[in-house]
């Protein structure tokens, strides 16, 4: 999916909400652990799943792997799958099933002005924390770095 088409489905989602403002850039992020702990959910559930046998290992490692992420997203309030979108004044962080869903709830909403983009790299997603300056108060999140995310392109607009 191109960058545009997730730019049109925020800019749809918040033009339905009410919402008059212009979305330069869409991608999609995760809460940051996201993927992380659904690793170690996976090597916690193989090593017990391992004690039965290969297909134990195969199932507890699977089960691990789905049961790591959902506690961490559960504990981090965010959904498991965003699209964050970006105007000339705003982030707008809309819960969405996939990368091709239409939002169904705006999560986050936070002026740029005043807010300090941060990034770090890891492995295999990029970690973007939202800093509200006179605060401190943070949103932290993670996109993956598959191109087709577009996570890239929303971390590009916002430290450029």
């Amino acid at each position: 999916m191109s960058e545009e088409q997730m730019v049109e489905l925020v800019q749809a989602f918040l033009r339905d909400g009410g919402i008059d403002d212009e979305i330069v850039a869409a991608g999609q992020f995760s809460p940051r652990g996201h993927t992380g702990s659904a690793f170690a959910g996976g090597l916690i559930g193989s090593a017990i799943g391992g004690e039965l046998g290969g297909i134990g290992d195969a199932v507890g490692m699977a089960g691990g792997f789905v049961s790591g992420h959902k506690v961490h997203d559960a504990a981090s309030g965010l959904p498991a799958e965003m699209l964050v979108g970006v105007s000339d004044t705003m982030v707008y962080g809309c819960a969405a099933a996939t990368r091709r869903s239409e939002p169904t709830a705006l999560v986050f909403r936070v002026p740029r002005a005043g807010l300090t983009a941060k990034t770090h790299a890891r492995v295999n997603v990029r970690v973007l924390e939202l800093i509200e300056e006179g605060s401190g108060s943070r949103i932290e999140l993670e996109g993956n770095r598959l191109p087709v995310t577009h996570s890239k392109d929303v971390i590009h607009v916002l430290t450029s």
